[in-house]
């Protein structure tokens, strides 16, 4: 086992079958508890592994070494034992949520981005969203650093809006972050969450005729990514149409 993803809760992943797709066939899944996270990534059998939720940012401080980008982005969900076991710390998130934004053909070149939620997705999206020359980027969380749901003025003028909380995932689908009839200009909506296929965020964005995408594609284009790390080549981004398939079509069968 030498590939892998850690995380809390892994139940309903499908990390291992994306990425038998790309390549790797024993791609492992393992839960930890929050204080199990130091030993494990430390002293763990593996050679690269993927992080989800929570340890994002968990991770960081175990890596001698960060990307450009998972420094931005103060985010990490792909790490790489170098051949004298220190650990490197990169970013895919970035990469498979813009191939999921030009997919939806949704651009943010002098847009106002709204993104829910302050984590790791959160930043990472913020970083990325910059990049491509937002003009104006606010950040909605009940936390203390960000814009309050409550100060709807701030927001209700969005251009494009990007749900990074878990609000609307599996089992709690019916579940929505924001009614979207509350926006004066929105013109794109992204939902991380890939399961359901179509959040009901995404619902009442295809009812009001806006671009959107799931959470899906990007999480097929950042396995994509962290392969050609893992194996040290290139997989050619032609090949993400038939893992998407394959994905959706699982997502459906477990239902």
């Amino acid at each position: 086992m030498k590939y892998g993803l850690i995380g809390k809760t892994l139940k309903h992943s499908i990390s291992p079958e994306i990425h038998r797709l790309f390549g790797t066939a024993d791609y492992f899944l393992k839960e930890l508890a929050a204080d199990e996270v130091a030993p494990y990534v430390s002293h763990g059998d593996f050679l690269g592994l993927n992080v989800t939720i929570p340890y994002k940012k968990t991770v960081i401080p175990f890596c001698t070494g960060l990307s450009q980008r998972a420094q931005r982005c103060n985010s990490v969900n792909t790490l790489l034992r170098r051949e004298d076991g220190a650990l490197f710390g990169d970013n895919t998130d970035y990469d498979g949520f813009l191939y999921m934004a030009r997919e939806a053909k949704i651009s943010f070149l002098g847009q106002k981005v709204v993104i829910l939620g302050s984590g790791g997705a959160g930043e990472t999206v913020a970083a990325a969203v910059k990049d491509e020359g937002a003009g104006e980027i606010v950040i909605l969380s009940r936390k203390a650093n960000a814009t309050p749901y409550s100060d709807t003025e701030k927001y209700l003028d969005a251009d494009i809006l990007v749900n990074c909380t878990p609000v609307g995932m599996y089992p709690k689908s019916d579940e929505t972050p924001l009614k979207l009839s509350a926006f004066s200009r929105l013109k794109g909506v992204l939902d991380l969450i890939y399961n359901p296929l179509k959040t009901r965020l995404l619902d009442d964005a295809a009812a009001l005729g806006l671009p959107h995408a799931s959470g899906l594609m990007m999480l097929v284009e950042q396995a994509r990514r962290s392969e050609e790390l893992f194996l040290r080549k290139k997989i050619p981004q032609e090949r993400n149409a038939a893992v998407y398939a394959e994905a959706e079509a699982l997502i459906r069968s477990k239902k």
